[in-house]
């Protein structure tokens, strides 16, 4: 092994070993790792590091490989691949899209999706990729020619949620292909990769090559530094949030936060977008350049009672001199309630997300707001309290008529219909829309109770 190759050798270990700032990542003899390999160069390189340690950690190694199925030549790696984990003893964990991802975002997904369950399954600390220096530059290009933030130029961080580590990132395409002609290492080529129609082969292979070569030679270094700084400059501005916020007295609540308005305007604009990003972020909303100037703009000038919503649903407020960002959660699922027998009992019904006391019996309910008795000859059950549904028809002295003409005539909200409760029998027919009718029935309630039912 020559020079460069033991270079290669002792970054790695480096990485493996240091772990990152808050402790994450390190790696010590014995610890469960799944390599993601596809059988290109670089995860090839990773999975020969991992299986001759030599200086750095010994692992208990697994290797995923996951099929995105984009191209016909891929069941052949797998295959190759395959084979060599027989070779070298490794146990092997295959994957296959289906459906074949439409766009590169999504065969990501699909794969990183694929190494997390894999890791979860045989219960590894970490997944490990082959991502390297090369792959820093161009996602720094790339996220630069989209217009991206600060925190976007960051790059590609050595560790990434949930239990990802990248352990090449110090190391270039060209370190790898040392490494791989000093030890004797074979691998696929991937014909995809010579397609500079898609957006990652037209940097690698047009964009970077002609600007080192008509406007700076070291693009390529240069724009791993610009990543390197633009974390140094993230993680510094990370480390002064609380002492920005404090002031502005946060207030925190199930999927709301409110702050201090004023305190918010005494500060500089481009910390104050700083800060509302940040407590956006916690209510998992990404906010874009327009979306934050909108906020800013109705902070500096929006009279309280109004509001803006800023995106899914997310909604930016003004109650006096307090602004409140809120998300809306989802609410509960609706879930109808049985009433089995004229036996006295009680429980909840769920509609539109309000939840409503039920009770039953022969004697009045006490507490709840609305009731209604019902004669033995109306009963079939089991009575089922629920929300309405298409087609419901109550029959009224005139007749019968659809709960959706009830609720016009009612001239209940759209929003509000599906929070109504519904009591009807056995055999679907609607007794009872509390507030709104009552069935008719002949047999008059008050000469035989059978059931009164009470709802809040």
């Amino acid at each position: 092994m020559n020079a460069r190759a033991r270079r290669v050798r002792a970054r790695f270990s480096a990485a493996l070993t240091r772990g990152e700032p808050n402790g994450g990542g390190a790696l010590v003899h014995g610890d469960g790792v799944v390599a993601a390999v596809s059988g290109g160069l670089d995860s090839c390189v990773l999975l020969h590091l991992l299986r001759f340690p030599d200086g750095a950690p010994a692992l208990d190694l697994s290797v995923a490989h996951f099929d995105h199925a984009m191209r016909p030549s891929s069941v052949a790696d797998a295959r190759w691949l395959a084979g060599l984990c027989r070779a070298w003893g490794l146990p092997l964990h295959d994957g296959r899209a289906d459906p074949v991802p439409r766009s590169e975002n999504a065969a990501r997904r699909a794969r990183y999706a694929f190494l997390e369950d894999v890791r979860a399954r045989v219960g590894a600390k970490l997944v490990l990729t082959a991502h390297h220096a090369d792959d820093q530059a161009e996602t720094v290009l790339f996220r630069v020619l989209r217009g991206t933030g600060l925190a976007g130029l960051a790059g590609l961080p050595a560790r990434r949620e949930p239990a990802i580590l990248r352990p090449l990132l110090d190391l270039w395409r060209e370190d790898l292909e040392a490494y791989a002609r000093s030890v004797g290492l074979s691998w696929r080529d991937d014909p995809s990769n010579e397609n500079v129609g898609l957006a990652r082969n037209a940097l690698r292979r047009v964009i970077l090559p002609e600007a080192e070569r008509l406007v700076a030679p070291g693009a390529r270094r240069a724009l791993v530094r610009l990543g390197r700084l633009a974390a140094r400059e993230e993680a510094a501005w990370a480390s002064l949030l609380p002492g920005l916020l404090a002031p502005l007295a946060p207030e925190r609540g199930e999927g709301s936060v409110s702050i201090h308005r004023e305190a918010l305007l005494r500060l500089h604009p481009a910390v104050q977008a700083r800060v509302l990003r940040a407590l956006t972020g916690g209510l998992e909303l990404t906010m874009d350049e327009a979306g934050t100037g909108r906020a800013l703009a109705f902070a500096r000038s929006g009279a309280s009672g109004r509001r803006l919503e800023l995106a899914r649903g997310v909604e930016l407020r003004r109650e006096l001199d307090r602004l409140v960002i809120t998300r809306p959660t989802a609410p509960p699922a609706d879930r109808a309630l049985p009433i089995p027998d004229a036996g006295p009992g009680e429980g909840e019904v769920v509609l539109g997300g309000r939840r409503l006391p039920v009770a039953w019996g022969r004697e009045e309910p006490a507490g709840l707001a609305r009731a209604e008795a019902f004669g033995a000859a109306e009963l079939r059950f089991p009575l089922l309290v629920r929300s309405r549904e298409p087609g419901d028809r109550i029959r009224l002295r005139g007749g019968t008529t659809k709960l959706k003409k009830l609720f016009l005539e009612a001239r209940v909200p759209p929003r509000e219909r599906e929070t109504i409760p519904v009591v009807v029998d056995a055999a679907g027919k609607v007794l009872w829309v509390p507030g709104l009718a009552r069935a008719f029935h002949p047999e008059r309630a008050s000469r035989d109770v059978g059931l009164r039912i009470g709802i809040g």
